[in-house]
């Protein structure tokens, strides 16, 4: 959950771009940075705790030849010695690393007997110092390789030599991805911070090894040493989708960008809609499957299957569904859900139900993405790049999919498309001023409470979850989304005078029992915000959402979004990267 990136060519401001480049993908990791250039006198290096957003590489050499990362940390605090790139003895060997070497000690032990100088706390580091040991009787691009044979664990790296004009990438479940220009390449962790230089890129298989040079890269995989043929790919984001433009966090431009998703998904995805439908058609046994948000979509969608298709789906959460692999068999279907297409949890999940046989179809917004590569059928998400760490417009456009696909799972694509136009209709009504300023008053009277809850019955309930987690990621205060029915079975002791008490209370068939619940909540002191079609007189606030009949749950979740953003905002906070967190989750 780091960011990488690295440059070689004929621009002399190296340290400039890869600080550039950073910067885009701090969303990553954000606890302290670090840049490398290589120079005739050998690498330098600077790198420090902290944020990046303000910091600058003009005291670097100049350089055409450089590579930098941004940390989320794992091995050793955050400190300034911690932060990458780490050396090894000499000074000659610069490493920047992203995952886990789940078998330093036991490596680094040896080297410690070989009299190598560690500075660090890190994992990172005795891959430095491997390099070292092998170039005492290899060349440096086999010495890589045989150093990152002898790590275990889930890890992407790139390895410098002052005397050497090649940066050396290797990936093994970490994300990597090459980028190509005119007598220069690029290589990235996330293809988004290469759209201001090129659209022209490979994303790296696990196993792939990458010699990258300014007018060369080779491919070989890195157990074997056997070359492999460099196939590009073009990427369709724009630059200005990954930039903030006139609004002050990434957070807030992706939440009005939802809009333009949801309307895109139901106007230009219906082909594809349809084939997946009549795969879903043929399996026996379908699985939804995603991580954090992913898995309240999933979630979602066994009741939007059920309600609208009448086909069971079984649902689980992508940590835990390696567990349920006992079920599956050459006839199942298995639906994963993913921003970035790079979760470990649902890579590992997704490969174990592949080896069982099973039909993989993946949801993921990044073409080219591991999941979407592994994958027997996908679709894209089309949301565009999504840089704020809590996901957003990714969420909705899933739920958008899962929608239109459970409608043409019945034959009614049609009427789905206009049930879609519905919600978009309804998010551009949350977006207007007037409903801005009524979700900032609720922020406010807000801000000073511990304790949130949120109930829901049916689809409500995976929108509870999800409103929760929102306001847990970014305005830190406690939140717990619960289904309305189980509040007699345990939460309502937890409900005092004065409790902040969200309940989601649609036009559908659940209107009467989630009422029930809010007055449950009513009845022990809660402060019940009603979030509804229309207004009932046991809510003490009331944030009026237009009915969009099943995708009602999407400007619902929309609501969440705003409403925890301005927690956030009105707290001090930067909703775009929250503490402790990371955009893509690539270690276990």
């Amino acid at each position: 959950m780091c960011g990488i990136f690295g440059y070689i060519g004929q621009q002399q401001n190296a340290a400039e771009l890869v600080l550039e480049g950073l910067k885009k993908l701090e969303y990553r990791g954000y606890d302290s940075w670090g840049v490398g250039v290589v120079t005739a006198k050998g690498i330098a290096v600077k790198k420090r705790a902290g944020k990046i957003g303000n910091a600058t590489v003009e005291d670097m050499p100049k350089s055409s030849f450089a590579f930098g990362h941004t940390r989320w940390a794992t091995h050793g605090g955050v400190t300034d010695i911690n932060a990458h790139p780490h050396l090894d003895c000499t000074g000659t060997v610069a490493v920047v690393h992203n995952g886990i070497v789940e078998n330093f000690e036991e490596l680094k032990g040896e080297l410690v007997k070989a009299h190598h100088r560690f500075v660090s706390e890190t994992d990172t580091e005795v891959i430095a110092h491997l390099i070292e040991e092998y170039l005492k009787k290899y060349p440096f691009e086999e010495a890589v390789r045989k150093t990152f044979n002898r790590c275990t664990g889930l890890n992407a790296i790139i390895a410098i030599h002052s005397a050497k004009r090649v940066m050396v990438a290797v990936r093994n479940g970490s994300p990597l991805v090459l980028g190509f220009g005119k007598d220069e390449n690029f290589i990235a962790s996330d293809a988004s911070a290469l759209l201001s230089h090129t659209r022209e890129v490979q994303f790296l298989e696990d196993g792939d090894m990458a010699v990258v040079g300014d007018t060369r890269v080779e491919l070989s995989n890195v157990a074997t040493g056997k070359k492999r043929e460099v196939k590009k790919l073009t990427l369709n984001w724009t630059m200005k989708q990954a930039e903030k433009g006139t609004y002050p966090f990434f957070m807030l431009k992706e939440i009005y960008e939802q809009q333009a998703v949801i309307k895109g998904i139901a106007h230009t995805s219906i082909k594809q809609i349809e084939h997946l439908a009549n795969v879903i058609k043929k399996s026996y046994g379908t699985y939804m499957v995603g991580c954090g948000s992913a898995s309240y979509v999933a979630l979602a969608g066994s009741y939007l299957f059920s309600k609208i298709a009448k086909r069971h789906v079984n649902y689980a959460i992508g940590s835990e569904f390696g567990y349920h692999l006992d079920f599956l068999t050459p006839k199942s279907t298995v639906i994963a859900l993913s921003q970035s297409g790079e979760t470990m949890d649902i890579l590992e999940s997704v490969k174990k139900a592949k080896e069982k046989g099973a039909t993989i179809v993946a949801i993921t917004n990044v073409l080219g993405s591991t999941l979407y590569r592994i994958a027997d059928e996908k679709i894209l998400i089309g949301a565009g790049p999504e840089i704020a760490v809590a996901s957003t417009k990714a969420v909705t456009g899933k739920l958008a999919i899962l929608v239109l696909l459970a409608y043409a799972l019945s034959g009614k694509t049609k009427e789905g498309i206009r049930v879609l136009t519905q919600a978009t209709e309804s998010v551009s009504k949350l977006l207007e001023k007037d409903s801005i300023h009524r979700i900032e008053t609720l922020a406010k009277n807000l801000l000073k409470k511990e304790h949130v809850y949120v109930i829901g019955r049916g689809l409500s309930y995976p929108a509870s979850l999800e409103t929760a987690i929102k306001i847990k990621e970014i305005s830190y205060i406690h939140a717990e989304g619960m289904a309305a029915g189980e509040l007699k079975h345990g939460p309502l002791a937890l409900v005092e005078k004065g409790t902040p008490c969200i309940a989601f209370l649609p036009d559908d068939e659940t209107y009467g029992a989630n009422l029930a619940g809010a007055m449950e909540m009513k009845a022990r002191g809660g402060y019940v915000i009603g979030i509804s079609h229309k207004n009932h007189e046991v809510f003490d606030y009331y944030l009026p959402v237009a009915d969009a009949r099943e995708a009602t749950i999407i400007p619902n979740i929309v609501m969440a979004q705003l409403l925890s953003y301005y927690l956030s905002i009105l707290k001090g906070l930067d909703p775009d990267k929250p503490r402790n967190l990371a955009k893509s989750v690539t270690v276990k």
